[in-house]
């Protein structure tokens, strides 16, 4: 793979990182509830899914989800359930005790629960499938070893989104500090609210084609 093309392609992957999206607003949302210490899991979560998301591509099966309209929908109805149930949670979440979140760090059941959320989220939106389907072949060069290049390119897909992910933890952890507890819990809302629209657009987004 040359220069350019691994230049074009770390261009293209900051911008879907940076665009808010479900494990985006979960790593913001875990920043204001539990620091960077749930955050790390809930990135942990985000990162494993992926991963997973991209092994399936590379070894072909996103084909499959976009053949079959039964799969597709199944996933995609999962997906919106659980973003939706994930935005209740949030929404109904306590105001942070922010006192409380620094002078005690999450317990491992809470930062489990936080990578849970985030992997499920990932694998579970039959967008991201088809659009890593349709978005990582344009950068293989298929008269190689294509094993290789999709590990290069995930990693450096992976590599941004856990930075990208980490700023928007970093804010969340900011935010806990300098806000009310009343603003952070509108700004945990709002993450809510963010859950809830995209659970829209999934609901009504179609595979392309259909």
């Amino acid at each position: 793979m040359n220069t350019d093309t691994l230049l074009l392609f770390a261009a293209a992957s900051f911008v879907l990182a940076v665009t808010p999206g479900p494990t985006m607003l979960l790593a913001l949302s875990n920043g204001i509830s539990g620091g960077m210490q749930r955050a790390k899991w809930g990135m942990a979560g985000a990162l494993m899914g992926s991963t997973i998301v991209i092994a399936v591509v590379a070894l072909g099966l996103g084909s499959l989800l976009a053949a079959s309209e039964w799969l597709f929908n199944a996933l995609r109805v999962a997906g919106v359930i659980y973003l939706v149930w994930i935005g209740v949670k949030l929404w109904r979440s306590p105001a942070p005790d922010v006192a409380a979140a620094i002078a005690a760090p999450d317990t491992e059941p809470q930062g489990r629960l936080a990578l849970t959320r985030s992997l499920t989220v990932a694998v579970s939106n039959p967008k991201t499938v088809l659009f890593f389907g349709a978005f990582l072949p344009q950068f293989i060069d298929t008269a190689q070893p294509q094993g290789l290049q999709y590990l290069v390119l995930g990693t450096i897909f992976i590599g941004l989104d856990a930075c990208i992910m980490l700023a928007y933890a970093g804010a969340g952890t900011q935010a806990m500090r300098w806000l009310s507890q009343r603003s952070l819990q509108r700004l945990n809302r709002g993450c809510a609210a963010g859950m809830w629209a995209l659970a829209a657009t999934l609901a009504f987004w179609r595979r392309p084609g259909a």
